[in-house]
């Protein structure tokens, strides 16, 4: 085993069974595999939220080992292991890495190439876009180093929040597209109620890459960021900072809104928003659509009382910083079959592959190339959110604010680094045991530094 281990791939308990999906390997690729038959590949996968995904996912890999007489080793691996990218770093040094691994592009595809980790795969994804069209727009810019395409764009993962449109509706507030961050605090407040179990703030800031999500995305909207369009230069001490983190901040220490918190918020992990919205006790969340796979997989009466809208604007910017994520495959420096790694991660790409992990966690994993939405009538009549979802993979970017700073950046493993060492939400933690906003803003930036300096960026 390695240092990275494995989850498995054991259903858990009462979770629902993967779709069936007769998942069968294109000619194309048989024909490309057939001097290749006895070859084998280890690879990681990010563990999904759904069992079922998971399964799906499995039984993918194993119809394409069958078929093409070759052998696939399949690991699961937690994205939010807080020190996955120098475990996979190491074994790559070590020679003992897998020879591929799926993971989110905008949170590690960047560290790991600047690590010198990473293959050239520009001539898969130059055949894929005959093949398919063209992937997601985030995807050239966290995939694409110097012209060239390190990761394979694999499904998409979109950004979103989540409101109980019934409570809202009880309210007669208003069911939009978007809010500006004030908007969703103050009906939150609105539509709370403790007595009868109704908390409408369902967003933490306590470690988890949940709470990394809305800390960065307030700062955005209101102007801030973490580091300059280059990546390279640390720019978080500014006033738009200042003024972002004391709105947070207002929100965990003011007793006007303690009746619109959630007991327990203060020490929730990634999965707390998903099982408490699930409980039907939240009136928001932020998260990707795993909690809307999670409660139309089981029947929770909470999905027909879910507005998805794509997020939240500020002082900064008009338009929710809504652009989504793909995970993404990579191919591992020193491989030991990196042909047969290449050809896996066509073949999981499109088609009936992913047709099933799709099924598995609906809304959750989609397609992240433009023909495999047309390849199924699932995408296009599975449910009412996948149009908007397949719009955003087609969002013109960048989008940019009023201070100038255009999402998504350039890709900085500085601040890849950064947010996984959860500097925003011990920053948040800090002001919320007292330390004045513009105090705690300073000292991240200092850390920030560091953290940039420890990547080889000099400030």
């Amino acid at each position: 085993m390695s240092a990275l281990g494995v989850l498995g791939l054991a259903g858990c308990g009462g979770s629902p069974a993967a779709p069936q999906v007769d998942v069968q390997v294109p000619q194309a690729l048989l024909d490309q595999a057939a001097s290749l038959r006895g070859g084998s590949v280890g690879m990681l996968s990010q563990k999904l939220y759904a069992e079922a995904a998971n399964q799906a996912l499995d039984r993918s890999l194993q119809v394409f080992a069958q078929a093409t007489g070759t052998t696939v080793r399949n690991d699961l691996v937690s994205g939010d292991a807080g020190d996955m990218v120098a475990k996979m770093d190491a074994e790559v040094k070590a020679g003992t890495s897998r020879d591929l691994a799926f993971v989110s592009d905008r949170r590690f595809v960047g560290q790991l190439h600047n690590l010198g980790a990473l293959t050239d795969v520009t001539d898969v994804v130059d055949e894929m876009r005959k093949l398919y069209g063209e992937p997601a727009t985030e995807a050239s810019t966290y995939c694409v180093f110097g012209g060239r395409w390190f990761a394979i764009p694999y499904h998409f993962i979109a950004s979103a929040m989540y409101l109980r449109k019934d409570w809202y509706q009880e309210k007669g507030l208003a069911l939009k597209p978007h809010y500006t961050w004030e908007e969703l605090r103050d009906n939150a407040l609105e539509v709370s109620d403790p007595a009868k179990r109704r908390f409408g703030w369902g967003l933490t800031v306590n470690r988890s890459g949940d709470a990394n999500g809305f800390i960065a995305n307030v700062i955005n909207c209101y102007g801030g960021a973490i580091a300059d369009n280059t990546g390279t230069k640390v720019v978080f001490n500014s006033p738009e900072t200042v003024a972002a983190v004391t709105f947070i901040g207002d929100i965990y220490t003011n007793p006007k809104y303690t009746p619109m918190l959630p007991p327990g918020i203060g020490s929730w992990t990634d999965s707390s928003n998903n099982e408490n919205w699930l409980a039907q006790i939240l009136g928001l969340t932020l998260n990707q659509f795993s909690v809307y796979a999670d409660s139309k997989t089981k029947g929770n009466p909470v999905y027909a009382n879910t507005h998805p809208f794509n997020g939240a604007t500020g002082p900064a910017i008009d338009k929710p910083l809504a652009f989504g994520e793909s995970n993404s495959f990579v191919v591992f420096k020193g491989a030991k079959n990196p042909d047969l790694a290449k050809l896996v991660a066509k073949f999981m790409v499109g088609g009936s592959a992913l047709l099933g992990v799709a099924k598995g966690a609906p809304c959750l994993v989609n397609p992240s190339w433009d023909k495999v939405w047309d390849s199924d009538p699932y995408y296009t009549s599975g449910d009412p959110a996948f149009p908007a979802l397949r719009e955003q993979t087609r969002t013109q970017l960048p989008l940019t604010t009023r201070t100038g700073f255009k999402f998504p950046q350039a890709p900085s493993p500085g601040e890849q680094a950064a947010t996984a060492a959860y500097l925003l939400t011990d920053m948040m933690q800090s002001v919320i045991q007292g330390t004045r906003p513009a105090e705690a803003v300073a000292s991240t930036h200092a850390r920030i530094v560091q953290v940039f300096e420890q990547q080889g960026y000099k400030q």
